[in-house]
């Protein structure tokens, strides 16, 4: 018997809700920006700078990671993680349609509070 995940989409995606968690972090917050230079970073480049220990690190990126903001690849005996624009891509324009249905539902109210 399959159970359905709930916190993904119908097409295996991560659901709006989980990135949203996904980024409810400081440090998760902080991993994305360093992230976003590019580069892969192993464990230790994001490590370094940090009172945070590997095991802490590893377990905000496994989060990012289980959440799709996140992908990891082997170099060696390192692990090294990038970060995939795509959901923050999907996220901006959530955002958008949202916003505008607030101006929409705004608008509709200054129209009748005006008549």
């Amino acid at each position: 018997m399959s159970r359905k995940n709930p916190s993904r989409t119908h097409a295996g995606r991560p659901s709006h809700a989980v990135l949203f968690a996904a980024l409810g972090d400081q440090t998760r917050l902080a991993l994305v920006a360093r992230l976003n230079s590019g580069r892969p970073s192993s464990i230790a480049q994001l490590t370094a700078g940090s009172r945070l220990t590997r095991q802490a690190i590893t377990k905000h990126l496994r989060v990012l990671q289980r959440a799709g903001i996140v992908h990891s690849t082997h170099a060696g005996r390192e692990s090294l993680f990038a970060l995939d624009p795509a959901p923050m891509r999907e996220m901006q324009l959530y955002l958008q349609h949202v916003s505008q249905q607030w101006d929409h539902a705004l608008a509709r109210l200054k129209a009748f509070v005006e008549k």
